[in-house]
């Protein structure tokens, strides 16, 4: 597991300690043998996929002792520690965390930005609680995106929920042919037949030349978890009836673990279960019943750019 933001300031502030120049990536190295971390470690990327987790923190690192005026850059992409840095890694020998850092001056107007004194006061207070300390700000707009999409699929499953069951049909067919399946929405809609029979709702084409069927079973409800019952139904018919080999039962309510169960023990058919979380999920990761409202650009230095 790669470890948190903060724990990546003493290692990288002991490894500048040597009065050497350094760049990212022998700071990254660095990191890397400090901590013993795994080829999984060393390859895990943030949210957006777009840098690993390493490289990320550690170039936070490097930005925040920059503000703080631990180190110097005596040229593009080199960075070297200073008296002042010294100083402070040796009253800090067994560590140090942002709210440490907020203790310098330079670091703490940083930190605070344009807001006033009280707004700086309620900063210093506020970088002792987990939330605020934890993560890089690279972490902090992630754990905020994340937050917003958590409300957003509670507010699409409360929708859906008001909605008759022939649109949840619809929906599930739509959102099948988004993610992939059954071609366009008007050959995946003809070839849907909703029967009603035996546990299935309908089915679909696997892919846009049909070489496989998928059966789906749509549940619109909130009677609480679905159970036993109706997964075994809903592999009897496809077994049984239809010899097929793949479905998907999809509902806005959850599934029991005896449903879940029944789904491992299936031997002749691939069943797939999508609750309502991980519907609403896919709504957003699809673009289904939702819309953007704004879009933001984060950016900073690229360090790796200036390296020669």
């Amino acid at each position: 597991m790669v470890p948190k933001f903060e724990e990546f300031f003493y290692p990288c502030l002991k490894c500048l300690s040597d009065g050497n120049v350094h760049t990212q990536e022998t700071l990254r190295n660095y990191v890397i043998d400090y901590f013993q971390l795994s080829e999984t470690d060393i390859n895990t990327l943030i949210k957006s996929g777009k840098k690993t987790q390493v490289s990320d923190k550690t170039s936070w690192t490097v930005s925040y002792f920059q503000q703080a005026k631990l180190i110097d850059s005596p040229q593009r992409g080199r960075y070297q520690i200073n008296d002042f840095g010294r100083k402070f890694l040796s009253e800090h020998k067994i560590g140090f965390n942002k709210a440490d850092l907020l203790t310098i001056p330079a670091f703490s107007s940083f930190a605070a930005g344009n807001k006033d004194r009280n707004a700086k006061k309620t900063l210093s207070t506020e970088s002792k609680n987990e939330s605020f300390t934890d993560g890089t700000p690279t972490d902090l707009i992630d754990n905020a995106y994340s937050q917003i999409n958590n409300n957003l699929a509670k507010d699409l499953l409360a929708k859906v929920l008001e909605m008759s069951p022939v649109f949840f049909e619809k929906l599930v067919v739509e959102l099948l042919v988004k993610m992939g399946y059954g071609g366009s929405f008007e050959d995946a809609a003809g070839v849907t037949q909703y029967s009603r029979d035996e546990g299935i709702d309908g089915f679909i084409k696997e892919d846009k030349l049909g070489l496989d069927t998928i059966y789906i079973q749509a549940k619109r409800w909130d009677k609480g978890p679905v159970g036993s019952k109706e997964i075994q139904a809903f592999a009897g018919a496809l077994d049984m009836k239809y010899h097929a080999s793949k479905g998907v039962f999809i509902t806005t309510s959850s599934f029991t673990e005896g449903a879940k169960k029944c789904v491992k023990d299936a031997k002749s058919t691939k069943i797939v279960l999508i609750d309502g979380e991980q519907l609403c999920k896919y709504m957003i990761e699809y673009n289904l019943g939702v819309s953007t409202r704004q879009t933001y650009e984060i950016k900073q230095v690229d360090r790796d750019y200036f390296e020669e």
